[in-house]
C-alpha cells in the first residue's frame, strides 16, 4: 500500500532539488511532527475553551487530578509536574483559587507550608475538558489502526526519551 503524497513530500523534494548537497531526510518525519503539533494545539484550545479553561489551567488542574484522592499537591510538586517557575505557579494558583477551581490548605506536615487541592468544581471542569481533549485526539489519529498507533507511540517514545532524561 503506497501512502499518498503530501505537502511535506513536496517540501522535501524541493529542498532535495535546490540543495542536493544536504541530507534532508529528517524533514520527512519532523516536518510532519511540526504540522501535527499545530493541529494538536488547535484541538487542545478547542477542547479547553468549550469548558472555559486555558491551556495552563488545564495543566495545573490535571496535575492535581492525576495525584489521586484527595487531589492535593504541594506547590513544589506542582512546579515539577508543570515545569514552571515558582512565581508563575503562585500566580496560577491564585487565579485558579479565585475561580473556585482549587483551594489552599495548611500542610499538616509543615506549619509554614501549604497544599493546593482541586475543588469539586475544578474536578468536574477538568474531567469534562479531558473527555473533550481525548475526543479531539482520537480524531487526529483516526486514520491509524490500533497497531499503527502502538507502533507510532513506541517510535516517538524512543525519539523523545533523551529529552526527558
Amino acid at each position: 500500500m503506497t501512502a499518498k503524497r503530501d505537502e511535506v513530500d513536496q517540501l522535501v523534494a524541493a529542498w532535495q532539488r535546490e540543495r542536493p548537497d544536504l541530507d534532508v531526510e529528517p524533514m520527512h518525519v519532523l516536518s510532519r511532527v511540526t504540522r501535527l503539533a499545530r493541529h494538536l494545539d488547535l484541538a487542545r484550545k478547542s477542547a479547553f475553551s468549550e469548558h472555559s479553561l486555558e491551556s495552563w489551567e488545564f495543566d495545573v488542574l490535571t496535575a492535581l487530578r492525576r495525584a489521586g484522592d484527595p487531589h492535593t499537591l504541594s506547590p513544589g510538586r506542582l512546579l515539577r509536574e508543570t515545569m514552571v517557575t515558582s512565581g508563575t505557579m503562585t500566580n496560577r494558583v491564585d487565579r485558579l483559587a479565585a475561580k473556585g477551581l482549587v483551594e489552599r490548605l495548611p500542610d499538616p506536615d509543615d506549619r509554614r507550608g501549604v497544599l493546593v487541592r482541586l475543588t469539586d468544581s475544578g474536578r468536574i471542569r477538568v474531567d469534562a475538558a479531558l473527555e473533550g481533549l481525548l475526543a479531539q485526539e482520537r480524531l487526529l489519529l483516526a486514520e491509524l489502526t490500533d497497531d499503527q498507533r502502538s507502533s507510532l507511540a513506541a517510535l516517538l517514545r524512543t525519539v523523545v526519551a533523551p529529552f526527558d532524561r
